[in-house]
């Protein structure tokens, strides 16, 4: 095994089942009147900077539970740490493996994990998904850097925490659309100007579908960096942050499709299989500088409301991922970092967005095609909607999670 410092005891433990304490969540953003009391046993994958500068990632890794060494679990995947592939297709209803050919999806990442290939080739492979064909482009990886050059790639990412997110970004975006390319675009450093450069490489690379799983606190001078976002005919996607009631930017901005979380389980007696209500970690809330979207209607929030649509979030219910550079193999990870690939993943499925149209106004057209999330809140606020789950829009989940790809279409 290899282990690097006093993170490095902190996971040896956690891989042998030694950790059974609760990450603290601090605040970002918007302030609750009353927040939950965020006891599940998950820490952090990078710390958290409470900055309008230097982002935090939203990757959140479960505590308390079984870690699986590679050279145990290599070749198949184990039982026990999170949901596969077949799990979220089932949950939402996806056409994963007929749809998403000839697409491409953007991950946008600080730093350089060196051994991003590698993993994505074995996760693949533990879940029986087709090996990478460089024939077709059928879910292969480029690695490339914040100007969308292959070479020079940044500095590797240490202990800091973003190659887990990287590995939970890939591997989500395998797990829902198989059949795309992936693009993880790494920038130099974690502040917006090189994240946000990051995502115009993207677009220029030809990604119509960019997840963004990070997030900074929510400031006066936020709008200035919209334009890293403003991308017609491409669906951005962010996620909305992991400390309760609250609002982050980027999924703040007009631009982007706001992601909640959920908590996702299994229910064999319903029709859908499936129970999905709010996680109490998700952001949400009403921005505090951003311009409401033209197909935003709540009358709660004269600004930008958060959330547009929500996924699996909470880490208690949250994905397998394979990951060998900040951990050792198998472990389960949630937080918005999961929910906000797995939308963009299903953009994705749903085909090439319209030519000089924004996504994020999509699901606001076919709300009848999304899985309405009515119970379950992230805190206390006034109006209560934009913290309480309901029937019909809300604050945390939006208008819902995937039922199919029909809401993700132009």
């Amino acid at each position: 095994m290899r282990f690097r410092g006093a993170r490095a005891a902190f996971v040896a433990a956690a891989a042998f089942g030694l950790l059974t304490g609760s990450a603290a969540m601090a605040s970002a953003g918007q302030a609750s009147t009353s927040k939950p009391s965020h006891t599940a046993g998950y820490r952090r994958a990078c710390a958290a900077t409470h900055s309008t500068v230097y982002a935090s990632c939203m990757a959140l890794i479960r505590t308390g539970v079984r870690q699986h060494a590679a050279a145990f679990f290599h070749s198949h995947a184990p039982t026990g740490v999170g949901y596969g592939p077949s799990s979220f297709q089932s949950a939402y209803k996806l056409p994963s493996s007929s749809a998403g050919s000839g697409e491409t999806v953007a991950v946008i990442e600080a730093f350089n994990d060196p051994n991003a290939v590698s993993d994505l080739a074995a996760y693949r492979a533990a879940w029986g998904q087709p090996a990478c064909d460089s024939s077709t482009g059928a879910g292969c990886l480029s690695v490339v850097n914040q100007n969308g050059q292959a070479s020079p790639l940044p500095k590797n990412s240490g202990t800091s925490g973003w190659a887990t997110e990287e590995s939970l970004d890939i591997d989500m975006v395998s797990a829902i659309c198989p059949n795309c390319h992936i693009v993880a675009v790494e920038a130099n450093n974690q502040t917006v100007k090189s994240l946000g450069t990051a995502d115009d490489a993207a677009v220029t690379l030809g990604a119509d579908f960019v997840s963004n799983s990070w997030g900074v606190s929510e400031s006066s001078g936020e709008t200035a960096n919209d334009h890293y976002f403003n991308h017609a005919g491409v669906a951005v996607v962010a996620s909305a942050g992991d400390s309760g009631y609250g609002t982050i930017f980027p999924a703040t901005s007009q631009y982007v499709t706001s992601a909640g979380g959920t908590t996702l389980k299994k229910a064999a007696g319903s029709s859908r299989g499936w129970t999905e209500t709010v996680w109490n970690g998700t952001g949400s809330g009403c921005s505090k500088y951003e311009a409401k979207p033209s197909w935003q209607t709540d009358s709660g929030c004269g600004k930008r409301t958060d959330n547009d649509v929500a996924a699996d979030a909470n880490p208690s219910t949250g994905a397998a991922i394979y990951d060998t550079y900040d951990e050792n193999g198998w472990l389960e990870v949630g937080g918005t970092s999961e929910s906000s690939p797995i939308l963009a993943s299903v953009f994705a499925l749903a085909g090439t967005p319209a030519a000089g149209t924004y996504p994020s106004s999509y699901p606001y057209a076919h709300t009848s095609s999304l899985f309405d999330i009515t119970s379950g809140s992230d805190g206390s606020c006034s109006p209560s909607y934009l913290c309480k789950a309901g029937t019909g829009y809300d604050g945390p989940t939006g208008w819902g999670a995937p039922d199919g790809t029909a809401a993700f279409t132009g």
